[in-house]
């Protein structure tokens, strides 16, 4: 990876960074908070990314994975910092980016030279910086920038068991500084002031040396709600990143993920802008929390088997409910295979080629309105014949996107059965009076399925659908008179 690195710096102006300073990081669109503004243009971020390991997996090629997110016209990805990580056993994850190989792991802090990592090498120095995982971590954001994608990058994840707390850096068997002899459920509790002030220092250190990339916003923890994680060191890690940022020109976005389902947001930090949940299904969290006025995302989803139409339905019904982000763990990319070629994967989730398309076709339903002036519209949509599941936006009097499908299971048996299905809908709406042009679009691949025009004089419209299996969307436009 070196030379490729400093072939790029000097290309750039050295430093991987100085071409990239142009644009301001990415932010809250200032006329609607629930979604993004990035290089000028509102945004939504929608992608079917990898298990987070791109940077610290010395095995992975983030160059293929970020072009096959390019060629699928997706715009997101989540990487660990590499405070965490994860080994071979870990979830029934097959080939996990997170579970890097000995010796073939990067982290923020340098090795030092007393033998005794867990899994082989030497121990950590975590008083000392890694120069060859910075500039890993700032190649990858290079590309990254070059694909169009913007990056989570988060800072820490706790130690859901034993085993992975004896493969932390910060676990005082695995460093030189004997920082962090205490149980896995004390690490990020501020029980103790030395391993705090190590992740304080490494946050402080990450957002130092990435400071001027526009595409990546930082997220406190991974999961916080498992693991002993206090909200109260989780404000202070939010705190300490504003204070990095105290002093230079730009603001990156900070993130918090708040719960797998759903839970309101109470008290939120005031720096925070992003709030993240998994398991949106369905998407009631959106709801609950739209008043906040700040992103809605579900950056993690999975264990619901490995069909595609599972993590479609859930995506479209996310982004529809009002959300302004979407992440499917992906677990068709793995450091064997980096461009998401794996199949017939033994993981709890899902992903494939097939989806990521899919998902380019929700990302451009979104983009193809003027998403930023519209807002869920829970009553437009008054009945589904037959029991579908629905969610709308709509800018009122102009617009309306309206997305359907059948009942799913949260893990269903019968979905082949279930995708072979043809069937038509009715669909009752609730639109002010005017004329109208209609397109039904296949989610599956973006064609459209059949258009229509009509002249409504108000209240109540009874539209019939195409035939579809499983799910279907509708754009409906108001034709100037």
């Amino acid at each position: 990876m070196r030379m490729p690195q400093l072939l790029f710096g000097l290309l750039m102006g050295f430093g991987a960074t100085a071409g990239l300073a142009a644009d301001a990081p990415i932010s809250l669109h200032p006329e609607n908070g629930h979604y993004f503004l990035w290089c000028n243009r509102p945004t939504i971020l929608v992608t079917s990314g990898e298990h987070y390991g791109s940077v610290l997996n010395l095995d992975f090629d983030y160059r293929r994975y970020l072009d096959e997110l390019k060629r699928r016209g997706l715009n997101h990805t989540r990487t660990f910092s590499g405070t965490y990580r994860e080994i071979p056993s870990s979830f029934g994850i097959a080939d996990n980016s997170l579970a890097p190989h000995p010796n073939r792991f990067a982290c923020p802090w340098l090795r030092s030279d007393k033998p005794g990592y867990f899994d082989g090498g030497n121990k950590f120095d975590l008083t000392k910086w890694d120069p060859a995982y910075f500039e890993r971590l700032k190649d990858f954001l290079a590309c990254a920038k070059q694909a169009g994608v913007v990056v989570e990058l988060n800072l820490f994840c706790p130690m859901y068991d034993d085993d992975l707390w004896k493969a932390c850096p910060m676990n005082a068997a695995n460093n030189v500084n004997g920082i962090g002899n205490c149980r896995r459920e004390e690490v990020y509790a501020l029980k103790h002031q030395d391993l705090t002030d190590v992740q304080l220092a490494v946050t402080r250190k990450i957002v130092e040396e990435v400071r001027d990339f526009d595409n990546l916003y930082f997220e406190v923890c991974n999961e916080p709600y498992f693991g002993g994680v206090e909200l109260s060191w989780q404000h202070r890690i939010a705190d300490a990143i504003v204070e990095a940022e105290r002093t230079q020109p730009a603001r990156h976005l900070i993130s918090m993920n708040i719960a797998n389902g759903r839970a309101k947001v109470e008290n939120p930090h005031a720096a925070v802008s992003i709030f993240n949940f998994h398991y949106c299904n369905p998407p009631d969290t959106v709801d609950m929390n739209y008043g906040l006025n700040k992103v809605i995302g579900e950056n993690e989803t999975g264990f619901r088997g490995s069909d595609d139409a599972i993590y479609r339905t859930e995506g479209w019904m996310f982004m529809l409910a009002g959300g302004g982000l979407y992440n499917n763990l992906d677990y068709s990319f793995t450091p064997s295979h980096p461009d998401g070629t794996l199949e017939g994967y033994s993981s709890p989730g899902g992903g494939s080629a097939a989806l990521r398309s899919q998902l380019q076709v929700l990302k451009s339903f979104v983009e193809s309105f003027d998403f930023i002036h519209m807002t869920p519209a829970r009553d437009i949509v008054r009945k589904t014949e037959p029991g579908l599941r629905s969610r709308a936006m709509m800018k009122q009097g102009e617009a309306y996107a309206i997305y359907v499908h059948v009942p799913l299971p949260g893990k269903p048996d019968n979905i082949k059965q279930l995708e072979s299905a043809r069937q038509h809908a009715r669909l009752t709406l609730e639109l002010p009076a005017g004329n109208y042009s209609l397109e039904w679009i296949r989610p599956t691949d973006g064609q459209i399925a059949g258009r229509d025009k009509c002249r409504h004089a108000g209240g109540e419209l009874t539209l019939e659908s195409p035939e579809f299996a499983v799910d279907l969307a509708l754009r409906v436009l108001r034709e100037k008179e």
